[in-house]
C-alpha cells in the first residue's frame, strides 16, 4: 500500500487531534515534526512516536523524508508557510482559515498550480458523511428560502482579555478573531451548498485589541436568504438549519455535524391535527471526526489531483473573500492585509 509520509508544522493541540483521527487511514505515515525549538519539537515527536524533528521549516520541505505537510501554525503564517513547502515539492493541508485573506490565498493557489503539489484546507465538517447527507438530501427541502448557521462558544482566552491579557486568539497581528477562528465553520459550508452571496451586510462587536468578539451576517442570494451567528465572547445552543419549500434540513452543530435531521411540510391535505414526520438522515460516521479530511487529502495525492471537489480552491477563496468583507465592515484590520502577495 502506498503511504503518504507527513510532516507537521504546528504543534497544539488541534495537531493531536489530526493526528489522531489521521492514524486512522493507513495510507498515513507521521514522519517529521517542525517546530521552533528543539525542545518541544523532542516532547512533541515522543509523545506521538514521529522519528524526526526539524527546528527549520526550509529543511523539513527540502527532506525527501516528507511528502506532505500538515500546516496548524498561527493564521498569519497559512501563506508564508504553506507557499515555502509547495516550493519545495511538498503536498499541503493547510488548517482553517487557509490564509489571512483572499490575495494570500490566491498566491496560494498559484503556488500549488506552478509547483504541481495538492493544496487544500483542513475544514473537517465539509467532508464527513453526515455533510454529505446534507448535500444528498437538499433536493428533497425543494427550492431552498433560507440557510442558517450558529457557532457561538465562550473563549477561556476571553477571561484573560479581560484581565488585560491579549492571547494569540483576539490579537489581530496573528490574523485572530471571532470570524476566522469560528465564525469561517458557519460560513463554510453555505459557499459549498449555495456558491458566493450576492449581497453582504455584517454587524458585531470589535474588541479593544482590534479583533472581533462576535458577529452576524445576513447574506442574499437569487431566490434565498441565509445569516450566520458567530461568537468567541457568548455561549449559544442554536443549531443550524435549511429551510425549503418542501421542507426542512436541521443539523445539530454546523461545526461538528453529529446529527441531520430532514423534516417535510405538512401538506394541507393531512388533515387538523396532523404533524410532520421528522427523519432522522445522518450517516454512521465510523471514523474519526478528523479521519475525513485527511483521508479526502491523501486520495488527491495518489490520484494526481491539485484540489479537493469539496473543499476547492474556488470555495476556500469564495470563504475568505467573504470574511475580508465582514471584515472591511466591522473596521477589522490585519497587518497581513498591507503586505504584498507572497
Amino acid at each position: 500500500m502506498k503511504k503518504i509520509r507527513f510532516g507537521v508544522a504546528g504543534t497544539n493541540f488541534i495537531t493531536d487531534w489530526v493526528i489522531a483521527g489521521a492514524r486512522q487511514d493507513e495510507r498515513f505515515e507521521l514522519a517529521a515534526v517542525y517546530s521552533r525549538t528543539q525542545e518541544t519539537a523532542d516532547a512533541f515527536a515522543a509523545r506521538h512516536q514521529i522519528p524526526h524533528t526539524f527546528t527549520s521549516l526550509e529543511e523539513m520541505a527540502k527532506s525527501a523524508l516528507v511528502d506532505a505537510v500538515y500546516i496548524a501554525s498561527p493564521n498569519f503564517l497559512h501563506a508564508s508557510q504553506s507557499i515555502l513547502c509547495m516550493r519545495h515539492g511538498k503536498h499541503v493541508l493547510c488548517e482553517k482559515p487557509l490564509a489571512s485573506n483572499a490575495k494570500e490565498a490566491k498566491a496560494m493557489i498559484a503556488a500549488s498550480q506552478k509547483y504541481g503539489v495538492t493544496l487544500m484546507e483542513a475544514m473537517k465538517p465539509t467532508l464527513t458523511p453526515n455533510f454529505a447527507a446534507v448535500r444528498e438530501n437538499l433536493k428533497r427541502a425543494g427550492a431552498v428560502r433560507r440557510y442558517f448557521a450558529c457557532y457561538c462558544q465562550y473563549s477561556s482566552r476571553y477571561d484573560k482579555f479581560k484581565e488585560g491579557i491579549v492571547l494569540n486568539a483576539f490579537n489581530p497581528a496573528y490574523s485572530n478573531g471571532a470570524m476566522m477562528d469560528i465564525g469561517i465553520y458557519t460560513i463554510y459550508p453555505m459557499v459549498v451548498l449555495f456558491g458566493r452571496p450576492k449581497k453582504i451586510d455584517a454587524s458585531g462587536i470589535v474588541l479593544s485589541s482590534g479583533a472581533d468578539g462576535q458577529g452576524a451576517v445576513n447574506f442574499v442570494y437569487d431566490g434565498m436568504n441565509a445569516t450566520v451567528l458567530y461568537s468567541k465572547i457568548a455561549n449559544s445552543a442554536l443549531s443550524a438549519e435549511i429551510q425549503g419549500e418542501d421542507g426542512n434540513i436541521t443539523l445539530d452543530r454546523i461545526n461538528h455535524i453529529g446529527k441531520v435531521v430532514f423534516t417535510p411540510r405538512l401538506q394541507a391535505a393531512s388533515g387538523k391535527g396532523a404533524q410532520p414526520v421528522a427523519e432522522d438522515i445522518s450517516a454512521a460516521a465510523g471514523k474519526d471526526e478528523y479521519y475525513y479530511e485527511v483521508a479526502e487529502f491523501i486520495h488527491l495525492i495518489l490520484s494526481g489531483k491539485r484540489e479537493s471537489a469539496v473543499n476547492s480552491h474556488e470555495n476556500s477563496l469564495a470563504a475568505l473573500e467573504i470574511t475580508d468583507e465582514v471584515r472591511r465592515q466591522l473596521g477589522v484590520v490585519y497587518p497581513a492585509d498591507s503586505e504584498k502577495a507572497y
